[in-house]
C-alpha cells in the first residue's frame, strides 16, 4: 500500500529486514539527535537479532522507503511474561520527512500487525526531557495516554514516560 507524504513521492512499505536495514537503522537513530550512543547500538542490535533469528526473535518491523531508500521504521514485539501486551521499541523517520504522516503510517501499519497477532495492548517509553515534547505530543495524538511517570529514572531530571494504547479488535482498524 502506497502513502504520499505530504509534498514528496510516494512510499512503500516493508516488514521485512534486510542486512543493509543495520546501517540505515543507525543513520536514522543518530542522526535524530535524541539518542545516546548507547541507545543506538542498541536499535541496530534489534535489527541483527531479527537478521539472525528471524521471528522467533520476538523482533517486528515496518520500513517506510521512498525512491532514494528508507526513510523511517518502527520496531515492536510482544512483552515477554504477557498475553496480549506488546512493546513499540522505536519509531523513528528521518528529520527532512517529519511532521510528513510516515510516523503516523508506520504507527498505524505496526497497530495492525499487532492486532492481527492477537495483541491488545502497546506500551512506548520515552524520556520526559523537554527535546521529546513533540514526541508526547504525537503518541497523544495518535489516541496513547500517559500511564506512569517513572522519576528520575534515566537520569537525575530525566524521567521515564510511559503511553499505553488500548487496540479495539482488528477489524476496527481496517
Amino acid at each position: 500500500m502506497a502513502h504520499q507524504p505530504r509534498g514528496g513521492m510516494p512510499l512503500r512499505f516493508r516488514e521485512d529486514v534486510r542486512p543493509g536495514d543495520r546501517e540505515v537503522v543507525r543513520k536514522i537513530i543518530t542522526a535524530s539527535g535524541f539518542f545516546s550512543p548507547d541507545e543506538v547500538a542498541i536499535a541496530v542490535e534489534l535489527v541483527e537479532e531479527r537478521l539472525v533469528q528471524g521471528l522467533r526473535s520476538g523482533y517486528y518491523f515496518w520500513f517506510a522507503e521512498d525512491a532514494n531508500g528508507v526513510i523511517g521504521y518502527t520496531c515492536f514485539g510482544p512483552i515477554p511474561g504477557t498475553s496480549v501486551s506488546y512493546d513499540l521499541y522505536w519509531i523513528a523517520v528521518q528529520n527532512q520527512y517529519r511532521g510528513q504522516g510516515v510516523g503516523t503510517s508506520l504507527l498505524r501499519r505496526s497497530e495492525k500487525t499487532i492486532a492481527a497477532l492477537s495483541g491488545r495492548r502497546i506500551y512506548i517509553e520515552t524520556s520526559s526531557r523537554p527535546l521529546y515534547a513533540p514526541t508526547h505530543a504525537f503518541y497523544n495524538a495518535q489516541g496513547y495516554r500517559q500511564e506512569a511517570l517513572l522519576e528520575d529514572y534515566y537520569a537525575p531530571g530525566d524521567s521515564k514516560v510511559i503511553y499505553v494504547k488500548v487496540l479495539p479488535a482488528l477489524e476496527a482498524l481496517a
